[in-house]
């Protein structure tokens, strides 16, 4: 360890992070692993305070200095459970609609997919960290992480399970964040510990159930079927062609500049 450099990582504590980071701080001791809000990672990440961060995809598009670092991801090919359209009306009457802040990305693939579906673009509004949903008005709601696994008490006129619409609309799978760094970063050896990371945590799903479970309210059985059933860590050529079209139709509502070199050639993916 002596000169060797620490490489700051920033990472969201929700449970489908867990088996990214798991063994990370001994397999690599150069990392310096912090955690907070995928909106705030991204501000992180373009501010400088983070060499690498698992940010929002939507904010992968943003940064055009931006870089893959390693093959792991969040992603999904089908139900994902932690991100979820709760409607008080049928979808296609959706007026207004209230957003959780803490995925930037979310917020991007729920407009796509309203104006993909039904030709709507609601009015927009914030639902704050910490809010319920008693405390907004408005027809919709998104939730994300943790707290969209348990669905809040109704009445609801319709929940949609984001990943899942994405994927029957798509027929390809959706890519909620990645590790991302700048192009000109020389982080070989974290990306590679990153990847080895995934692996061991992915071989690892009924421990890292057994010890997040219970904080969550979830049973075991729960957790680890969500981690394993709902959940893919592997972005691979579907995955980046999921991207592709994510980014293609973001920039279609102006949530996303157009031009944007995705530059897989310049990411560390095999």
């Amino acid at each position: 360890m002596a000169g060797q450099s620490i490489v700051r990582v920033g990472a969201v504590n929700y449970l489908n992070t867990k088996p990214l980071v798991y063994g990370l701080a001994e397999r690599a001791p150069q990392v310096e692993l912090a955690f907070d809000l995928p909106s705030r990672l991204a501000d992180g990440l373009a501010d400088g305070r983070f060499d690498v961060a698992l940010i929002p995809s939507i904010e992968f598009f943003l940064g055009d200095d931006y870089t893959i670092v390693s093959d792991a991801c969040i992603a999904c090919r089908g139900p994902v459970l932690s991100v979820k359209l709760f409607s008080r009306v049928p979808i296609e009457r959706i007026e207004s609609l209230a957003l959780d802040e803490g995925s930037r990305t979310s917020v991007a693939l729920v407009q796509i997919l309203l104006q993909r579906r039904f030709g709507l673009r609601p009015k927009l509004e914030n639902l704050p960290i910490g809010a319920s949903l008693d405390d907004v008005t408005a027809d919709a709601v998104l939730l994300i992480g943790d707290r969209a696994i348990h669905s809040p008490a109704g009445p609801w006129n319709e929940v949609w399970d984001l990943g899942d619409q994405w994927c029957r609309w798509a027929e390809l799978p959706f890519v909620f964040a990645m590790w991302v760094a700048r192009k000109d970063s020389d982080l070989d050896e974290t990306a590679a510990a990153l990847s080895a990371a995934r692996d061991d945590g992915v071989a690892h799903l009924a421990e890292i159930a057994a010890h997040d479970s219970a904080p969550l309210g979830l049973t075991r059985p729960q957790c680890e079927s969500y981690l394993r059933d709902n959940l893919h860590f592997y972005l691979g050529p579907r995955e980046r062609e999921g991207l592709e079209l994510f980014y293609r139709s973001a920039v279609e509502l102006d949530l996303a500049p157009a031009g944007v070199d995705l530059g897989w050639t310049h990411c560390n993916l095999a």
